[in-house]
C-alpha cells in the first residue's frame, strides 16, 4: 500500500479505464492510416453508449449491448464517409459537424433512460488465477473487453505491418492517386476503413455506459473521443503505441481519482484536469518543429480524393 493506494488494484482500474480510450483510438488510427481525418471520434462514442445501453436495457444482454454499440457508431460514421469521400466535403468541418450532431442526437435519444442500471457484465471466468497475490488482480479479474481491446490492438499492428490488406491501406494514406493508378478502389478502401473506425468509437462508447459508468446521462463519455486523437498523434501512427498511449492516460486518471479518496491535499479541480492537461502537454511535444510525430504521419492524411484528378 502506497498512502492508501493499492498498486495492484490501481493498475488494475488503469486497464479498465484505458479500455474505451483504446478502442476508439485504434479505431481512428485505421482511419488516419487510410488518409482520412475523422474528428468525429466524440460522437461516434457517445451514439454508441446510448445505442449499446439501449439495445442492452431492452434484450437484457450486454453482449447484443455492445453489438448496438458498434453498429450506431458505424452507422454514424457512415454519415461522415459518404459526406466526405462521395461529396468530398471538408473533413475537419464534416467531423466537428458529427461530434456536435452525436452529442445532440445522443441526449434525445437518452431521455427517459436516466437512472435505469444496464445488465450486468460479468469477468472472464479464469477460477483459481484470479487468486494469485497481485498477478491473479492485475491480469484476470477483468471483464472479456479488456482482453478484446489488447487482441484488437495486436490484429491492427499485425494486419497493418504484415498483410497485403495493410500494405494497400497504408498506400491509400501516403499518396490515393499513386494508389488509384494502380488500380484500388480508393473511395471504398477509405469508407470501410472508416466504417471499422466508426465500430470502434461505438464499442468503446458502449463500453463505458455499460462497464465503466454503468448508467445513462448525457455527455457520459466526457472527451474521451477528443483523447483519443491526441492519441493517436501520440503514437505516432503506430498501433503498439496506442496501447502505451491509453495506458498513460488512464494511470493519470485512475491516479487522480484515488488521490481524491486518500484525501491528497491537492485542490479536486487540480486532479481532474490533469489527465487533460498532461494529454495537451505531450501533444505539444510531440508535434513541435520536426518531432516524430509529424514525420511519421500519412503524407496524404485529411486529403480529398476525386477520381477524374
Amino acid at each position: 500500500m502506497l498512502g492508501g493506494i493499492n498498486p495492484a488494484i490501481l493498475i488494475a482500474s488503469l486497464m479498465v479505464a484505458s479500455v474505451p480510450i483504446i478502442l476508439a483510438a485504434i479505431g481512428e488510427l485505421v482511419v488516419e492510416k487510410a488518409g482520412v481525418l475523422n474528428l468525429g471520434v466524440e460522437g461516434m462514442m457517445i451514439i454508441g453508449a446510448i445505442c449499446g445501453f439501449m439495445t442492452a436495457v431492452h434484450t437484457g444482454n450486454p453482449y447484443l449491448g455492445f453489438l448496438g454499440g458498434a453498429l450506431g457508431g458505424a452507422a454514424l460514421s457512415l454519415v461522415f464517409g459518404v459526406l466526405t469521400q462521395v461529396f468530398l466535403s471538408n473533413q475537419v468541418a464534416t467531423g466537428l459537424a458529427l461530434t456536435l450532431f452525436g452529442l445532440g442526437l445522443s441526449s434525445l435519444l437518452g431521455q427517459g433512460y436516466n437512472g435505469i442500471k444496464p445488465p450486468a457484465t460479468g469477468n472472464v471466468p479464469f477460477g483459481p488465477l484470479g487468486d494469485i497475490p497481485v498477478v491473479g488482480t492485475i491480469l484476470f479479474l477483468h471483464d472479456w473487453m479488456v482482453y478484446v481491446s489488447l487482441l484488437v490492438v495486436a490484429a491492427v499492428w499485425a494486419v497493418l505491418k504484415y498483410t497485403r490488406t495493410g500494405l494497400i491501406l497504408r498506400a491509400v494514406g501516403e499518396s490515393h492517386d499513386a494508389a488509384h493508378a494502380l488500380g484500388y478502389k480508393v473511395t471504398r478502401i477509405r469508407i470501410m476503413a472508416i466504417l471499422f473506425g466508426g465500430a470502434m468509437a461505438g464499442l468503446g462508447g458502449a463500453y463505458v455506459s455499460l462497464i465503466r459508468v454503468p448508467q445513462w446521462t448525457d455527455g457520459i463519455t466526457a472527451g474521451a473521443g477528443w483523447i483519443a486523437l491526441a492519441i493517436v498523434v501520440f503514437a505516432s501512427w503506430r498501433a503498439e503505441r496506442v496501447l502505451i498511449g491509453a495506458y498513460l492516460f488512464g494511470g493519470i486518471t485512475v491516479l487522480q481519482l484515488n488521490l481524491q479518496a486518500a484525501g491528497a491535499a491537492i485542490p479536486v479541480q487540480y486532479l481532474s484536469m490533469s489527465p487533460y492537461l498532461i494529454t495537451i502537454l505531450v501533444l505539444v511535444i510531440m508535434s513541435s518543429g520536426k518531432g516524430r510525430a509529424s514525420l511519421n504521419a500519412p503524407a496524404a492524411l485529411g486529403q480529398n480524393f476525386h477520381a477524374s484528378r
